[in-house]
């Protein structure tokens, strides 16, 4: 059923991003005015928008890529999304020891990707089996002696100087398959229509060409945000993150 309809008939759609930093540029057109008449927009963290997707509260969600197979008719519409060639910055484990003494970590409770990354890492990468923990929140004063945390998003940003061991898993991804790796991509549970999908993808693009203007007018202390969108995030899935994707989709299923 196409949910895209007449301009008389129109219904919303409801459209989910994540609440981070990174998503910011993407959704730049739809919180400054464009398509308002034609979606609505959330945000949340990762693993809320797959459940809400999941339960058919959103039409659509920049949703994390281990999520797409628990997604009915799940298709990814747009040639954006979140990914990164190498350093990624925002998702990393965080430790007072080197990785091989690490005892336990404690999983974001945000990111099923990140989680599912982490574990294809330790167990074909790092060739070490910690005890993994699901975290609490607030769990981040938990992270000492040989005990570790996997944080992603805003907050592992504002941690990157506060520990002597961090490990960038978009890095350690890509030293181990030479492949980028991809975190998130637009992806809807329905039919939508080509007109509505072509401009939601154009109303993005819009918004990467804006990326100076968003840095100098959002207040971060903690990261140069520059830095991080033009060369941490990488924005468009080519063919290496295709490929990037595939693997990942392909590992995840060993788990």
């Amino acid at each position: 059923m196409n949910v895209y309809l007449h301009p008389f008939m129109q219904k919303k759609i409801r459209v989910g991003a994540v609440s981070y930093l990174n998503t910011k540029p993407m959704i730049y057109g739809f919180e400054h005015g464009s398509m308002q008449d034609k979606l609505t927009l959330e945000l949340n963290y990762p693993s809320q928008l797959a459940s809400d997707l999941q339960k058919n509260k959103l039409d659509l969600a920049l949703l994390p890529v281990a999520a797409i197979p628990s997604i009915l008719n799940a298709e990814i519409i747009s040639p954006y999304g979140i990914a990164a060639n190498n350093k990624v910055a925002s998702v990393c484990l965080f430790s007072h020891v080197p990785i091989e003494e690490i005892q336990e970590i404690y999983l974001d409770y945000q990111s099923r990707t990140s989680v599912a990354l982490l574990r294809i890492l330790l167990r074909d990468y790092w060739q070490t089996r910690p005890m993994l923990l699901d975290a609490p929140e607030n769990y981040i004063h938990l992270i000492k002696g040989k005990t570790a945390g996997l944080i992603i998003g805003d907050r592992a940003l504002e941690q990157l100087q506060q520990f002597p061991y961090v490990y960038d898993l978009a890095e350690a991804w890509h030293d181990h398959t030479q492949l980028p790796f991809v975190f998130a991509a637009w992806v809807s549970n329905q039919s939508l229509d080509n007109s509505f999908i072509e401009e939601f993808n154009n109303t993005i693009a819009d918004g990467l060409n804006k990326i100076p203007s968003i840095v100098s007018s959002t207040s971060f202390e903690a990261y140069n945000l520059l830095e991080y969108y033009l060369n941490n995030i990488q924005y468009h899935l080519d063919e290496e993150k295709q490929k990037g994707l595939t693997l990942f989709s392909k590992l995840i299923q060993t788990l």
